[in-house]
């Protein structure tokens, strides 16, 4: 016949069973139970709480004494004991010793017991909590691989399975035009982590620029070893991006170790965005040759500077090029504008109607005259662009915030 198994080996087992399925600790779990039973004898033996527990992990065994002073006349049972009773528990007891009485847990009253019952539930939930906290702080600000377990069909929310914990991908924190089924495996990019009274709220995203520059490290070795770096990115998400890389060693060409072999690094990326464009652009230190490269795939004729100092300049292209380097709405200028820093305001090789044919040619215009919007008004876009505000591209959406259940 099968010997039953004791309450702190049944105990024990389900520690690890925790352990296994939520990945809370072990020991974690030992301190939280140390606590329950120590207040369930400050319950039941009129606020005593001098206790003693010891759980051994590796033995299986869980034991607790009440700890009691030892006295000639007990008054308080609860606190004191008879130098004869201490005696028998250790022989060597005296007057004003302390001696521990193994507790049976049994003996604790119901309240007690129901205190104890929930200090243990609300560890495993602070347990949970500490653990969810602790895996997405490590991957703060990188990305990590999520399975949609579920999509709302009225708002577009995604929920998503992230190692043991849940996160949700808000509609307005997923590419635009991507369509998200269960069981679809997919990368988020941690923005950031915040702790709150119901647990930690992670803000996760797969628009943030810093997206693409993590999708990049994880496919170009050259990136990831510091070979070639990453200088700025500038994206649409859903529709183009624009990245600026530079090697820092003369026998690495930064382009083409991002392209990877018959496109095939530059091609997986593409397909984690959802078909999503992207312009991989050499960095230069010389603006002239940073900002034609960046409205790139038209062709620049001339940068002319603006000697004022501020970072305004005129770029010249052929007349068959001008929609083409201004880009659908405005989008390539616009893009080569928040990758550069600068200002750009493109003319076409022949010039505008009516400008003045004596303008000194360095000098850069505020803005568009009126005959110069009425050309440009086709192409639906006001002809000066400026770089957007960098700090937009990672500022928290309170709507990305996520609960951890």
């Amino acid at each position: 016949m099968k010997k039953n198994k004791e309450p702190e080996e049944n105990l024990f087992e389900a520690l690890k069973l925790i352990e296994k399925e939520k990945g809370i600790p072990t020991d974690f779990m030992i301190t939280q139970i140390t606590k329950a039973i120590i207040t369930a004898c400050k319950n039941s033996y009129g606020g005593n709480d001098d206790v003693t527990v010891e759980c051994n992990s590796v033995t299986g065994k869980l034991e607790a004494r009440l700890n009691k002073t030892v006295v000639e006349e007990v008054n308080d049972i609860n606190r004191e004991i008879a130098l004869d009773e201490a005696r028998k528990i250790s022989p060597l007891a005296n007057i004003g010793d302390k001696v521990g009485i193994e507790l049976d847990p049994k003996n604790f009253g119901r309240i007690a017991v129901s205190t104890a019952r929930n200090m243990i539930r609300q560890g495993i939930r602070d347990g949970e909590k500490e653990q969810a906290l602790s895996e997405y702080q490590s991957k703060l600000q990188d990305i990590v691989t999520a399975t949609v377990e579920q999509v709302d069909s009225s708002t577009g929310n995604a929920t998503l399975k992230v190692g043991k914990s849940i996160a949700i991908l808000p509609k307005s924190e997923q590419i635009p035009g991507e369509v998200l089924n269960v069981g679809d495996m997919i990368k988020i990019y941690v923005v950031n982590i915040k702790s709150g009274d119901k647990g930690p709220r992670a803000i996760i995203s797969r628009t943030k620029p810093d997206f693409v520059k993590r999708l990049f490290e994880e496919q170009v070795p050259e990136i990831f070893d510091g070979v070639v770096q990453i200088k700025n990115i500038s994206r649409e998400p859903g529709s183009r991006t624009k990245i600026a890389v530079v090697s820092n060693d003369s026998e690495v060409d930064a382009v083409g170790a991002c392209i990877g072999p018959k496109g095939q690094r530059v091609g997986t990326i593409v397909n984690q965005l959802c078909g999503e464009k992207i312009d991989i652009i050499e960095f230069s230190e010389d603006p002239v040759e940073f900002i034609k490269k960046a409205l790139s795939p038209a062709e620049v004729l001339e940068v002319a500077i603006d000697p004022s100092g501020e970072k305004n300049c005129r770029a010249t292209v052929p007349d068959n090029q001008l929609s083409l380097a201004i880009g659908n709405k405005g989008q390539n200028v616009r893009l080569a504008a928040k990758l550069t820093g600068w200002k750009i305001d493109i003319r076409p090789e022949s010039g505008f109607f009516g400008e003045d044919e004596d303008e000194d040619e360095e000098y850069i215009g505020d803005g568009l005259d009126d005959n110069r919007e009425e050309i440009i008004e086709d192409d639906s876009i006001e002809n000066m662009t400026e770089p957007a505000d960098e700090n937009a591209d990672i500022a928290e959406n309170s709507d990305v915030e996520q609960e951890i259940e």
